[in-house]
């Protein structure tokens, strides 16, 4: 794997959980949000990733079959979660139903925090990569001087 490789799968990676950051601070600032602009309360939203090739098919063809195998990671898509609404009574909010009942996201948002501590260390552990390969590719050019 060449420095550059290094560099393309940490960037990946790097976007990925920035994308997913997002998201998930999307569904902490959401908890109570009980009118959306599509009608109804917040639904919580999740991030999937897919690997992803890092370069243009030319190069591909230029490579061994090992590397070949070397892959980024993007996001495919965000999806919002089915899970079912908290119904809390609550008579004298304005999106209060007949009998008293609000519908409320279900989002824990203890689980919320997990995930963005998570993410948080996956993209530490990407800038980690990303300022590794730079070193090493900084080292390589001093020994060529």
């Amino acid at each position: 794997m060449d420095f550059m490789t290094a560099l393309d799968i940490g960037a990946s990676g790097l976007s990925a959980e920035r994308t997913h950051l997002n998201v998930i601070s999307m569904n902490l600032a959401n908890v109570n949000t009980t009118r959306t602009p599509e009608g109804g309360p917040y639904r919580r939203k999740s991030v999937v990733f897919q690997s992803t090739p890092l370069d243009s098919p030319f190069t591909k063809a230029m490579r061994s079959e090992l590397e070949r195998e070397v892959q980024g990671v993007k996001v495919s898509g965000v999806v919002t979660d089915q899970r079912p609404l908290k119904r809390v009574y609550d008579p004298g909010h304005p999106d209060a139903d007949g009998q008293g009942y609000v519908s409320l996201p279900d989002i824990n948002v203890v689980e919320e925090m997990a995930n963005m501590m998570t993410a948080l260390r996956t993209y530490e552990a990407n800038a980690a990569t990303v300022s590794s390969a730079k070193a090493m590719f900084n080292k390589a050019l001093e020994l060529g001087r």
